[in-house]
């Protein structure tokens, strides 16, 4: 039923169709239970009703067909049972069409002309029988017609017409929201992006002092100490290599020209112990496994790790809830660094859960490395976020610069 109503809704000429096969079918069956067949019955009922058809389209020239045929049923067959005729319907419907549309100078015009419609046929059918013993109930169905029917008619369609203009408000404000969070999204990009950029600078310039420096070393040292400038020489095609790696990143990183970066060394994986036992100092108990090497990692890709690490403890300390514990695990391997961290806390995970700007930047720092970031609650309970980091692998993602 469900389908078939949002079906309908979709097409509206079906379900005007519809009803007006149904209000037919009952306008025929009900005057044929009087013996009432005038010449003329069917095609006033026709006019009556089959314009309610277009009634969407056009609502202004159906209700003006409807009331023609009013008109016409006044002067072609007079209402010999004192009783309105279920075609009459096709009025009010009308009536309700115009004011949910908004074409309310219109439809009050129709809805005195449906009165003095209402109110010549009401005299006539009470004259003829006013010596009837059921004149007064006659009467007062007429009126019930004539009075309550358009009157509620008018009443529902300004309730519709009211649910829909709020509907309508609420859905341009949920757009809205939407894409005021897309732009806060695109801003925290930017932003960690820019703080990445200032980072990969650091470490590039780190690499080209080293460069620069072993250089210098063996120019001094290169005729009386061969193998010392051999070694420099290595030193720097290493280092070179590295920082080259380091810069393809940062050229696909948007640095942002009126920030000042911080003038501090940047930490990596191998300070993540330090990092913990800060964490720790503050109240959160966590459990910490390094498997491998972390301190011969790439600047850059150690840096990353830390700083990943870094922003999901900032999450657990802020959204787990109190007696939360967590566990940090990093495994390097020859070709890969990954890394878990993970909480059994209880609380709301807030932004995360929509989102939030630490996620993104998690995100965005592990696809900088060519790396993939999966964040999400637990199935018994808390959150967990990993990360995979390739090792010597060439980023593919959408900062990859060839």
């Amino acid at each position: 039923m469900r389908r078939l109503s949002l079906w309908l809704r979709t097409h509206p000429l079906v379900g005007d169709t519809i009803m007006v096969a149904f209000l037919v079918m009952l306008d025929v069956l009900f005057w044929d239970m009087f013996n009432v067949s005038p010449e003329n019955y069917y095609s006033v009922g026709a006019l009556l009703l089959c314009p309610l058809i277009i009634r969407r389209r056009q609502p202004v020239f159906a209700a003006s067909i409807i009331a023609f045929g009013a008109i016409l049923r006044i002067f072609t067959h007079p209402d010999d049972i004192g009783l309105p005729r279920i075609a009459e319907a096709g009025m009010f419907i009308a009536l309700y069409t115009l004011v949910l549309l908004g074409n309310r100078m219109v439809a009050a015009a129709y809805l005195m002309f449906s009165f003095a419609q209402s109110a010549l046929l009401i005299t006539r059918a009470y004259n003829q029988h006013i010596s009837d013993d059921n004149a007064a109930e006659w009467l007062l169905i007429n009126i019930f017609w004539s009075v309550a029917l358009p009157a509620f008619c008018w009443l529902l369609a300004e309730f519709v017409a009211a649910r829909r203009a709020y509907h309508a408000e609420v859905e341009q404000r949920l757009r809205m929201l939407e894409l005021e969070r897309d732009q806060q999204t695109t801003i925290a990009v930017a932003q960690e992006r820019t703080r990445i950029a200032r980072e990969l600078h650091d470490v590039v310039a780190h690499a080209v002092s080293v460069i620069i420096v072993q250089a210098d070393g063996a120019s001094f040292v290169i005729k009386d100490q061969p193998a010392v400038a051999e070694r420099s020489l290595k030193t720097i095609a290493s280092t070179g290599r590295q920082a080259l790696n380091e810069l393809r990143r940062l050229l696909g990183v948007l640095r942002a020209e009126d920030e000042n970066p911080e003038m501090v060394p940047q930490p990596n994986a191998g300070q993540l112990a330090e990092l913990v036992d800060k964490v720790r100092s503050v109240g959160l108990p966590i459990e910490l496994e390094l498997t491998g090497d972390l301190d011969k990692l790439p600047t850059g890709v150690g840096l990353g790790i830390y700083r990943i690490v870094q922003e999901a403890l900032t999450n657990i300390l802020k959204h787990a809830g109190p007696g939360a514990m967590a566990t940090v695990r990093v495994d390097r391997r020859e070709d890969q660094v990954t890394v878990q961290v993970l909480d059994d806390g209880f609380g709301t995970p807030g932004d995360l859960v929509t989102g939030g700007n630490g996620l993104i930047g998690m995100r965005e720092r592990a696809a900088v490395y060519g790396g993939t970031l999966d964040a999400g609650p637990r199935a018994g309970g808390g959150w967990q976020v990993n990360a995979l980091l390739p090792l010597g692998v060439r980023p593919t993602g959408p900062n990859a610069v060839r």
